[in-house]
């Protein structure tokens, strides 16, 4: 913090913001963009810090508050909630008429540009952009940039050809009257080109730019040691790579040729809006056009989807079973499981799989107080045993080349109390409410969030994170533009869309408890004459969810029997193949109630 401050006064700035993000301001941040855990400690996914002269404060959203007070010295930093205590109210409070605040304009985008101006502007001071981070020169063991190399994924998997994924990108530009648009988001770039790549943990992601064109020609700015000969064969010749360096110079371009450029101002960088102004380019505020035709999955992304759901299950059937056998015992004999062992087990058995290539997110392996932190992360430190009579919460999933899988089982070690089993139940009433719904098409995901809450409401409950982020296919296991929250959504659920159906609640020092699904948007045609088509929610997840933490009372009849439904539909999927013993611990598990 000294370093940073120093070098802070050595540019005559009153103060810096630390997001955490890097140039594409997506979640999954390589290890040399990893600024704020540098700074503070926090580790979590979402997250900002502004440093100011003689005090700093750091800000995340509900998932973390519990985290970060764990992990950030709260003699440094003061800690914020995100939405409740914005940093834009904390800078304007805090700054003084005549400051400059420093800012990176690559890791802040156009609207979150605007916010912070308006801040600055409240208490009298002003925004100054700086051309390299101040951090990076203190930060004197920065690991150094990624650059593994770039794969094809296969028609086979993709379902559409890379040039017809271009072809339809364009016309939407065409539509628009767009003559380009520049592509931030490395998720949008895998999904357009047909490629994957590993430069950020647990998700295939190839860390680069590109500039589509409205003859559906792509300029594709990624490092040179990324771009293999067959990769280069892969894209044919209307895609060409170019080194990131080129960027501005190609943005440039399209100024001094007067295109009217599609950018994204809630995921692209400042920078570049800026460098597109300055060149006298026409800028189109609108989303990524390949996020919606990317979220909505085509049918052989589906089967994909269903295929991976299926070889997952088995793997998570077969964890379930195996620590059922053993948490009890070994809990009662001095030799427990713990989370780490826990986690590492369920990773083998997952690495078992065909088509598996990793994990597809940090396995949150949470038990008794710990499953309390929505996103906690277990490390040496905070490793704790399985112990009698507590809640044990494992949130997890795989990356597998035909889909992206992501799972929250919560299970009891030994006999749970009345309070575990109607917390549960109330849960699981609110994950069969979204499961069961049957929704107009232009619905949005705000507008179902409340059938997930419900229960927990009527017993003065909640829980403070949404309730179901999209899910990409072999991506980002978060993907947008669909949610289900409790915030305003601009996108509706469309058939194709994957999102995960999670409600939970969480006891601060006792207890978490999740029940996660991921579900398909499908059609839902009408019943009978004069009603309409609808849509409605596959559930593509199939692992059991712990009889023994449910109260049938709380249930009506409706809701056992899609209870009993779904579990004779993991019954089916995986018997089959499972030893008898594990098949043996299935039909109990998901006996009928």
């Amino acid at each position: 913090m000294a370093m940073l401050r120093a070098e802070l006064t050595r540019r005559g700035l009153d103060g810096f913001v630390i997001p955490r993000a890097d140039a594409h301001l997506g979640e999954y941040v390589a290890a040399d963009c990893e600024r704020l855990a540098w700074l503070t400690g926090f580790t979590g996914s979402a997250g900002m810090a502004v440093v100011l002269g003689t005090r700093a404060a750091i800000f995340v959203d509900g998932r973390y508050t519990l985290q970060v007070r764990d992990q950030v010295e709260g003699g440094l930093f003061e800690f914020c909630h995100l939405t409740e205590q914005p940093a834009g109210d904390w800078i304007a409070e805090h700054m003084s008429a005549g400051q400059a605040l420093g800012i990176d304009p690559w890791l802040h985008s156009e609207r979150q540009v605007e916010t912070l101006r308006a801040a600055v502007e409240k208490a009298g001071a002003s925004l100054a952009f700086q051309d390299d981070n101040p951090l990076d020169t203190v930060w004197a063991d920065r690991p150094p940039a990624p650059s593994s190399p770039v794969v094809a994924h296969p028609l086979e998997y993709a379902g559409l050809a890379a040039a017809d994924k271009r072809a339809q990108v364009a016309g939407e530009l065409a539509k628009r009257g767009a003559g380009a648009a520049v592509l931030t988001q490395p998720d949008s770039l895998a999904w357009l080109l047909n490629v994957r790549g590993g430069d950020v943990p647990t998700s295939p992601l190839p860390l680069s730019f590109a500039v589509i064109h409205a003859d559906a020609s792509v300029r594709w700015f990624l490092a040179p040691a990324k771009a293999t000969a067959a990769i280069r064969a892969h894209i044919g010749n209307e895609v060409t790579i170019h080194d990131p360096g080129e960027l501005g110079p190609v943005l440039d371009e399209l100024g001094l040729a007067w295109k009217t450029v599609l950018a994204d101002p809630g995921t692209a960088a400042s920078w570049i809006f800026q460098r597109l102004r300055a060149a006298g380019a026409t800028i189109l505020e609108r989303s990524d056009p390949c996020q919606l035709p990317k979220a909505c999955k085509n049918s052989v992304e589906l089967a994909g989807a269903r295929a991976a759901h299926a070889r997952d299950g088995q793997s998570l059937v077969r964890f379930l079973a195996w620590l059922d056998r053993e948490a009890e015992a070994r809990a009662r004999a001095g030799n427990p499981i713990d989370e780490l062992e826990a986690a590492e087990k369920l990773l083998g058995l997952r690495g078992e799989n065909a088509l598996f290539q990793g994990p597809s997110f940090d396995t949150i392996s949470g038990a008794g107080p710990n499953g309390a932190i929505v996103h906690y992360r277990v490390e040496e430190a905070s490793n704790r045993p399985l112990g009698l009579g507590e809640l044990y919460l494992v949130d997890s999933g795989g990356q597998y080349l035909d889909g992206t899988t992501d799972v929250t089982r919560t299970l009891a070690i030994g006999e749970p109390d009345a309070e575990a089993r109607d917390r549960f139940t109330r849960v699981l009433k609110g994950h069969i409410a979204l499961a069961r719904v049957r929704f107009p098409q232009g619905t949005a995901g705000n507008q179902l969030d409340a059938l997930a809450r419900y229960s927990l409401w009527q017993a003065g409950l909640d829980y403070d994170h949404g309730t179901g982020h999209g899910v990409g296919s072999y991506l980002n296991v978060h993907e947008g533009p669909q949610r289900i929250a409790k915030a305003p959504s601009h996108a509706a659920l469309e058939p194709g869309m994957i999102v995960s159906n999670e409600p939970g609640y969480y006891k601060t020092g006792a207890y978490g408890i999740r029940i996660e699904n991921l579900v398909a948007v499908v059609e839902s045609p009408a019943k009978s004459a004069g009603e309409k088509d609808m849509l409605a929610f596959e559930t593509l997840t199939l692992a059991p969810i712990d009889l023994r933490l449910i109260d049938p009372a709380l249930l009506v009849p409706d809701e056992l029997e899609w209870l009993n439904a779904y579990h004779a539909r993991v019954r089916a999927a995986h018997r089959a193949a499972l030893d008898a013993e594990t098949a043996a611990w299935l039909d109990e598990a998901t006996r009928p109630l």
